[in-house]
């Protein structure tokens, strides 16, 4: 299929041209059509599926007639809510992109930076509005914007955004919007409470499930290393000095836990940056330009703040955490591997990691190699791990003097 089979316009053709996108993706293909006929669509995609075109494209088309606004001024009459501030930014690059021949005007607007300019663009007016949920709300409550004209609401990463519990902000956005509106609904992954709100603002939804997760990753060299918790900065330390090559996405858990492990990378001369939800919008948007420009080699990052990056030309995925969530493991292996370029996945999965592996292999509908040649193996066996010697002190564990905390060193 060809891009002007699905009846987008000449400029919008010339733009995408430009960009050269060849073809459209399975989910712009079953997505662009229901969204010009008006219905509300419930899309599941992945990141890296094409998804943001699949309704960039079909909202400008529908906007394209009333481009040339009145002396009244532009109205936002589409509007596109992103859980985070990364991706409310990439979707409106999208947008740009998308609209350079028309007249089109879309913006941006997110929290952790200064309001007054975010105020100044929407006084002049825009069609398109992408946002966050926290600033929309506090601009619509300083009557900065009006949502009367809304003609299409888009919700992104609807998973995600109810993880990072955006629930209540979505239902009262959704009723700040005209009762007669498109809605488009994109998540990732389908678990209820996405089921649940869906049934509760859409109207007779079109359903699409462009990427089925036991799809994951055609292209990508999956390995599974067992290991014991506390040996896994050794063989993160052992892989990416003697393994793997390239540009590296390391995922961890929690903040406290990327620091530790950035922390000791630095101290062994690697060009590491991170990104984790304590980190301001300009220092995040540091650290990704440095990985993307090729002056830091390695990425950390949260789930949560690396959700919808796309990074191209990323060599290899580290899960240094197991993820308790599988469909979280089929997107994190899926930042790599893109376009038709091959990429590897490392896993490193201690003994209580060991039923969130189950649940992904179950759910990929295949077993992930295991690969035992490493100096820190962890019998596959073991169902808990033993980090001291039972009976060698009668003291409390982990007791430890001040003096021997300092004297504390690891070979890393």
């Amino acid at each position: 299929m060809q891009f002007k089979e699905l009846k987008l316009n000449k400029s919008i053709l010339k733009a995408i041209a430009q960009l050269n996108y060849e073809a459209p993706t399975p989910v712009q293909q079953q997505t662009i059509p229901l969204v010009l006929a008006k219905k509300d669509v419930i899309t599941t995609a992945q990141t890296g599926t094409g998804k943001t075109a699949a309704f960039a494209l079909p909202i400008l088309q529908l906007l394209f007639n009333r481009q040339d606004s009145g002396k009244k001024g532009k109205k936002i009459r589409a509007l596109i809510i992103s859980p985070t501030r990364e991706l409310a930014l990439q979707i409106q690059e999208n947008f740009s992109a998308y609209s350079k021949y028309s007249n089109l005007k879309s913006t941006v607007i997110y929290g952790g930076t200064s309001i007054e300019p975010q105020k100044d663009v929407l006084r002049k007016g825009v069609d398109i509005l992408v946002a966050t949920p926290g600033r929309l709300l506090d601009l619509h409550k300083q009557d900065c914007l009006n949502l009367d004209y809304i003609e299409t609401l888009v919700l992104d990463e609807a998973d995600l955004m109810l993880d990072m519990g955006f629930i209540d902000d979505v239902r009262k956005i959704e009723r700040l919007c005209p009762k007669e509106k498109q809605i488009l609904l994109f998540s990732a992954t389908m678990p209820a409470k996405v089921v649940q709100l869906a049934n509760t603002i859409l109207k007779e939804p079109e359903t699409v499930n462009a990427t089925p997760s036991s799809s994951a990753a055609k292209n990508v060299n999956q390995l599974l290393f067992y290991v014991g918790k506390q040996h896994k900065m050794e063989l993160c330390l052992h892989l990416v000095k003697k393994i793997i090559e390239g540009n590296i996405l390391i995922f961890r858990r929690t903040k406290m836990g990327i620091a530790k492990l950035e922390k000791m990378l630095k101290g062994n001369g690697f060009k590491v940056e991170s990104i984790h939800g304590d980190k301001t919008q300009n220092d995040r948007e540091t650290a990704l330009e440095k990985f993307k420009d090729g002056k830091a080699t390695i990425l950390i990052a949260t789930d949560v703040a690396a959700r919808g990056i796309d990074i191209d030309n990323l060599d290899a995925v580290i899960n240094f955490d197991i993820p308790n969530v599988s469909e979280t493991y089929v997107h994190r292996i899926g930042r790599t591997g893109r376009a038709g370029k091959s990429g590897a996945a490392y896993s490193f999965c201690s003994a209580d990691e060991k039923p969130y592996i189950a649940g992904i292999q179950q759910l990929l509908n295949t077993t992930i190699p295991v690969m035992d040649e490493h100096p820190y193996v962890l019998d596959p066996k073991a169902k808990r791990e033993v980090h001291r010697t039972p009976g060698k002190s009668k003291h409390r564990p982990n007791r430890k003097s001040e003096a021997s905390k300092k004297n504390k060193k690891r070979w890393y």
